[in-house]
């Protein structure tokens, strides 16, 4: 399967569907057109023009007003790249590496940066054959764009830094000595047009809206399953309690809830209590706001997939070169900070849930297990999924409150979107975590109920689940369960 970049609109799903099942790109023959048009208006520009152009002509940053002789300008550009590849920490994952090169081509084909078509049809290469340059997840600043992550993204185009290709990390010397391709010769203003950007930022975010929007379809399922092997009430997720309350997704959540539990033999027995605990309560309130935050940071993400965001912006169409500040990631930073805490509340209030099935209450058994005493049971699932929503706590810590001046004090405010991206990329596997644990002891509290059984929906889901993870009698090694259950989400 092929997709064509083009200029038309990019969706996140479409970038998931892209990904995920391993299609192909090319770029449109619209697309060609813009990127040639503009890199010959460029060549045109410098030619003719005696006055320094920022990062084509001068140096970059603080030493912007150094000028550069046209015999250095690609040595310009190469040097960019290896004096900013700086990056330390953890390798970021090839699929969200594979997300950056996809995001990186569509703001290039747009036609408003400058780069060669040799160099786009480079990076080409690099997605169709499994190419996964080696980029590691700290040192950018999300600001002057992401820097650090990007010139790694871009050096195995010169044939520096490293790639992983075929299961193994080699030179990216070696990948072009393998796939019999020379180094791009990069040409004025390209280096910067590659580094430039916030697609490192943009890519972590994507790939978390898409585990997000997941997620949180499974949140509404487990909890349904958790209320109905807790004895929980249907009441709470009526219609017209949410009409006098209309926010979208509350409204939406109870409708689901009611729609999960429809049929359920243990729904509509008559219950000894009045009221339930907020956690199963107020399901439509919190994962509501959880899905609200979702479709607000998806439609900013969605803008700036498909936005040219490095700088300077060349626009021949308005004959004019302008230095400006697209690459700042301000705009993302505050969203992604914001679902970091929203998929936070989603574990929290998923733990809590996993706390009311353990505790021994409503008939159910103390740990859920059969024979207490001897067998400790899922007493400890519940201490693993608290761990995970603390971390959370911590990391939902927005860091976009935060700036420290670089380059000289020339960037004197900085977005430190990177920073949050990473974070929420660590929220989300955590929420992960959190949900799989629920659901292993929603399953295990199910079972407990029969003969009575819950709704066709919930039943099919236990059922399903229960092909991959069994009713735990006796004490057992339950992290392989644990993972089992995470697999079976991902599913």
């Amino acid at each position: 399967m092929i997709h064509q970049i083009s200029a038309e609109h990019l969706t996140i799903e479409q970038v998931g569907e892209i990904i995920y099942n391993n299609y192909k790109i090319e770029l449109s023959e619209d697309a060609k057109q813009r990127i040639k048009r503009c890199r010959n208006y460029l060549d045109k520009k410098i030619a003719r023009n005696g006055e320094p152009i920022y990062g084509v002509t001068t140096g970059f940053g603080s030493l912007c007003n150094v000028s550069i002789g046209k015999d250095h300008l690609s040595q310009l550009q190469i040097n960019l790249i290896k004096s900013h590849a700086c990056g330390v920490g953890e390798r970021v994952p090839n699929d969200i590496v594979k997300i950056m090169l996809l995001l990186k081509i569509q703001s290039l084909s747009y036609g408003y940066s400058g780069c060669k078509l040799d160099t786009v049809m480079r990076l080409v290469s690099f997605f169709n054959n499994d190419i996964y340059p080696v980029v590691y997840k700290q040192g950018s600043l999300g600001a002057s764009g992401d820097l650090v992550p990007l010139a790694h993204l871009c050096l195995p185009l010169v044939g520096l830094g490293e790639v992983e290709y075929q299961g193994k990390v080699i030179a990216g010397a070696e990948m072009l000595r393998r796939k019999r391709w020379k180094p791009i010769v990069l040409a004025s203003k390209e280096g910067l047009a590659l580094l430039n950007g916030t697609q490192n930022m943009s890519a972590f975010a994507v790939w978390s809206l898409l585990q997000a929007q997941r997620l949180s379809d499974w949140a509404d399922k487990i909890a349904a399953m958790s209320l109905d092997a807790y004895d929980g009430r249907i009441e709470p997720f009526t219609e017209a309690v949410h009409l006098v309350r209309p926010h979208n997704g509350q409204l939406e959540t109870a409708a689901r809830m009611k729609e999960m539990l429809e049929g359920s033999q243990l729904i509509v027995n008559s219950k000894a209590h009045v009221q339930d605990p907020y956690s199963f309560r107020c399901v439509p309130q919190v994962h509501g706001a959880v899905k609200d935050t979702l479709r607000y940071v998806k439609s900013v993400i969605d803008i700036e997939i498909n936005s040219a965001t490095d700088n300077p912006t060349v626009c021949p169409d308005e004959d004019i070169i302008v230095s400006a500040g697209n690459f700042h990631g301000e705009p993302i930073a505050l969203p992604i900070d914001f679902l970091s805490i929203a998929m936070s509340e989603l574990a929290n209030i998923s733990e809590r849930r996993i706390y009311r099935l353990v505790s021994g209450t409503r008939g159910l058994p103390s740990f859920l297990v059969a024979n207490p005493g001897v067998n400790s049971g899922f007493m400890i699932t519940q201490y693993t999924a608290a761990s995970c929503v603390s971390l959370n706590k911590s990391l939902a810590m927005p860091s976009s409150v935060d700036s420290i001046p670089s380059c000289q004090d020339q960037e004197d405010h900085v977005s430190m979107g990177a920073n949050a991206a990473i974070k929420l990329y660590k929220v989300i596997l955590n929420t992960e975590r959190v949900l799989a644990i629920e659901l292993f002891n929603a399953a295990q509290a199910l079972d407990f109920r029969l003969p009575l059984k819950s709704s066709p929906k919930i039943m099919e889901i236990h059922d399903e689940y229960r092909k991959m993870v069994p009713f735990i009698l006796n004490d057992e090694l339950m992290y392989p369960y644990i993972e089992r259950s995470i697999q079976f989400l991902r599913k």
